[in-house]
């Protein structure tokens, strides 16, 4: 089906005329639209959710709505803008939260928040700390929801999951690559143990299970003119896990003085003073929910969620690369290599690391 914009955008409880559509960004996942209306009515967002890595999208944004529900009733209750301080999820003309085209495809639209301010990197302590103070304030927002979400990426930051695809893969090794990467492979398995023991604290209760937003980059937040955290946007990935996955995940990003895939490893380590420039932010806006257990392993998780990256840019390498997008053949081993090198610096630094949550928490 060729796609018609403007017939998707009626699809839609909108209010206004709509005015044009046109693309907004380049997404890795979804592909998106802004919606203008006439004077005097929102702007929207259309997207059409990738339904090969959203397999329930549906169930997806029921999720989002939960959120964004409980989200509105705490601005609301403390006398702010419901519309601006979270996200609007428009309903079809049907009453789904979801319309479903001809191809089977999955478009959603929520409303467009303007005269925001968005970052597309943290290169200074002063962001960083406002990226954590985003990040925080809405695990606090979310703390106390309790009916849960539909768990809509199963495995996602399971470590013992990631294992049991490891192993199988290195069983198989499909495409001969595993003789030549006996130092790598080293790299993951003797720190298995280490996290698989963290894992389980996740699994026994000792860490507890929230409400997580699972993509945590600066670009999703939004601030308003003054510089302060209005709120968190891009909840496809929201379900139920340990909040330590999304600190761990933007310290990952965050602290990284490299690229992700940077070739020349003296470029890459972990930049303390980001990390602890986040981590204030972060333990200001957690103070009131977060646990000891909580507390003890926020340093660690740092180290868990770049492992668990190394080792997932490594089992594509060597399965031939079918997961992760790649612009050579070594793409993913040089990634694997970089993501190391960020994790030796982590390790090298992590009981400064741990002082200053020490610190911070206190």
């Amino acid at each position: 089906m060729k796609l018609n914009l403007n017939e998707l955008a009626g699809q839609f409880q909108l209010e206004g005329t709509v005015v044009e559509v046109k693309p907004l960004g380049e997404g890795f996942i979804n592909d998106t639209f802004i919606i203008k209306t006439g004077e005097g009515t929102p702007n929207y967002i259309l997207q059409r959710k990738n339904k090969n890595i959203f397999t329930n999208v549906p169930a997806m944004m029921e999720n989002i709505e939960k959120v964004c529900a409980h989200i509105k009733a705490k601005v609301v209750a403390a006398g702010g803008d419901p519309r601006r301080e979270a996200m609007t999820i428009v309903p079809a003309l049907d009453g789904k939260l979801h319309y479903e085209d001809e191809d089977q495809e999955y478009w959603a639209v929520c409303e467009f928040i303007d005269d925001t301010i968005a970052y597309q990197a943290a290169e200074t302590p002063e962001l960083a700390y406002a990226g954590g103070k985003g990040i925080g304030k809405f695990q606090a927002m979310v703390a106390d929801l309790t009916d849960p979400l539909t768990d809509i990426l199963p495995g996602f930051h399971n470590i013992r999951f990631r294992f049991k695809q490891w192993d199988e893969v290195l069983a198989k090794d499909p495409v001969g690559r595993k003789a030549e990467l006996a130092e790598e492979i080293k790299w993951v398995e003797e720190r298995r143990e280490e996290m698989l023991n963290f894992w389980k604290l996740v699994e026994d209760g000792t860490i507890p299970t929230r409400v997580t937003h699972n993509d945590t980059k600066i670009n999703n937040i939004l601030f308003d003119q003054k510089g302060d955290v209005l709120c968190v946007i891009d909840l496809d990935t929201v379900l139920n896990s340990t909040v330590l996955n999304d600190y761990g995940d933007a310290m990952r990003s965050y602290t990284n003085t490299g690229l992700e895939d940077d070739e020349n490893l003296d470029n890459v380590s972990m930049d303390i003073e980001i990390f602890k420039a986040y981590t204030k932010g972060y333990l200001e806006e957690t103070k009131s929910f977060i646990s000891p257990s909580e507390l003890e392993y926020l340093a660690f998780s740092a180290k868990y969620i770049t492992y668990e990256q190394v080792l997932r840019f490594l089992m594509d390498y060597i399965d031939g690369d079918n997961y992760y997008k790649v612009k050579s053949t070594e793409h993913n081993l040089v990634r694997t290599k970089a993501q190391y090198k960020l994790l030796q610096s982590m390790e090298e630094q992590f009981e400064q690391m741990q002082a200053i949550v020490k610190e911070l928490a206190s």
